[in-house]
């Protein structure tokens, strides 16, 4: 299964990547291993959301359930996510990416702070 990660590089710089997360057969389906996690929360993000370059407030998954977002890096590059999309937020440091919801609608999303 593949998803997006967002990290810091050496350049202190935010970028992308996609990962597979690695999926191992029991019994009739393919799992995961245990992703160790810090609860979770629900967030709504109304439709005029935007900020400004900022660092993820720590690693975690940020799962969209509805609207849509876009992330912006500091080379200009911009990746949309919408419903279904995971995407592992590990920028903690650095310059960040912006956010901006777009399409209209606001986003909701569930964000699982990793350990």
């Amino acid at each position: 299964m593949k998803i997006v990660r967002l990290y810091t590089g050496a350049d202190n710089e935010s970028h992308f990547e996609e990962i597979d997360v690695e999926l191992n057969l029991r019994g009739h389906m393919e799992v995961s291993e245990l992703q160790p996690a810090h609860g979770m929360l629900f967030r709504r993000v109304p439709a005029t959301h935007r900020s400004n370059y900022h660092p993820a407030p720590r690693r975690q998954y940020v799962i969209t359930l509805a609207g849509q977002v876009e992330i912006e890096i500091g080379d200009g590059t911009i990746r949309r996510f919408g419903p279904g999309d995971v995407m592992l937020a590990e920028d903690i440091t650095g310059h960040g990416h912006i956010t901006r919801v777009i399409g209209g609608q606001p986003r909701d999303c569930i964000m699982i702070p990793l350990k």
